[in-house]
């Protein structure tokens, strides 16, 4: 059995070992689980890289993260309003600011 460790991309830090399930909650946080079952989550967070032959998986940690997979999530689902795109995009600008 692959048991990754979680390294954050942001600064390189190590935030977690033994993880054997990594996937995204219904409202889109990215959820790990070690092999005990215990769980932790990262609020707007993202998959970068997975490799099994050194068990490491990288996740990128950033404010718009969850906010574009809400998007991505509502296209899918045929779901998507003016509103949401406005909404994300004002998070867009903020960024210009």
């Amino acid at each position: 059995m692959c048991e990754f460790k979680i390294i954050k991309q942001n600064d390189g830090s190590q935030i977690l070992e033994d993880i054997v399930v990594l996937n995204y909650t219904d409202n889109n946080e990215l959820l790990f689980k070690d092999v005990l079952g215990m769980g932790e989550s990262m609020e707007s967070a993202m998959i970068m890289s997975v490799n099994t032959l050194n068990q490491k998986c990288e996740v990128l940690e950033h404010p718009l993260i969850k906010g574009f997979m809400n998007l991505l999530t509502k296209i899918k689902a045929n779901e998507l309003t003016n509103s949401d795109i406005e909404e994300f995009s004002d998070k867009l600008a903020k960024l210009k600011s």
